[in-house]
């Protein structure tokens, strides 16, 4: 069988998800508590690359023997969130097990991923919020940057929303649902889609906050994102506000 995680991790602390050499990640933690209670070394391959700093409220990995495609093992699957937590530090966290098919892979069946941003408005900024959300003090319009998330909606080249230098065969992307919305002084961007570019949401959440701030207007995204230019999108915002909150397969 091949057993498939669901985790929360706060990703403060990590080089993102991917096993570096020189850098703690959250697949190298991953992969040593599972060496520790599986008995042996084990592979755990996510749902996505996370960047630094990236939090997750959902993220999925499928666990198996190293060089298998199968998990051997007789801790029951129910009781696997439990007893791997027990080797995980504090700000990762298992949260349900579950067997899947032997060819079921976490990244290339995924058919939908959500991500939130959270950006905390106005105010004095809150430290118990520190490297959970990004705090911006000056005033923003959430409805005009809700008018703008609508129209990343629909399939379209999204290369103006990419880091600069990213390699992938297609930019093209669809987004199903997108909105801002706020909730005192905190907003949150949601979007769901299936399949994003390397900074793609940061970006599209920076032009967000430039729509906000009234540098962009929400007629301008269309042509913005036509255009396939970088240049004329927003500043990437910072990692620290960014969850990968919902997967579905």
């Amino acid at each position: 069988m091949k057993i498939l995680l669901k985790i929360r991790f706060v990703g403060t602390n990590y080089a993102g998800y991917q096993v570096q050499n020189n850098a703690p990640t959250v697949q190298g933690e991953l992969c040593r508590a599972a060496e520790q209670l599986f008995g042996g070394r084990c592979d755990v391959t996510g749902c996505s690359r996370t960047d630094s700093g990236v939090h997750a409220n959902m993220f999925c990995a499928a666990v198996t023997n190293h060089g298998s495609n199968i998990l051997e093992t007789t801790v029951p699957t129910e009781k696997i969130p439990r007893a791997m937590n027990a080797f995980l530090p504090p700000d990762i966290a298992v949260i349900s097990a579950s067997e899947v098919e032997d060819g079921f892979h976490p990244r290339y069946d995924v058919k939908s991923k959500e991500y939130v941003y959270l950006i905390q408005n106005g105010g004095e900024r809150d430290p118990f919020m520190a490297d959970r959300c990004l705090f911006y003090p000056r005033s923003l319009d959430t409805d005009k940057m809700n008018e703008a998330a609508k129209k990343f909606v629909g399939e379209h080249d999204f290369a103006a929303y990419m880091a600069a230098g990213s390699k992938v065969e297609s930019t093209v992307r669809t987004i199903y649902r997108a909105s801002v919305t706020r909730d005192g002084g905190m907003i949150r961007f949601s979007v769901r889609g299936n399949g994003f570019l390397y900074n793609m949401v940061r970006i599209m959440t920076g032009t967000l906050i430039a729509v906000g701030g009234g540098r962009i207007s929400p007629d301008q995204i269309p042509s913005i994102t036509q255009s396939l230019d970088r240049k004329r999108a927003g500043s990437t915002a910072p990692a620290c506000g960014l969850y990968l909150n919902d997967v579905e397969y």
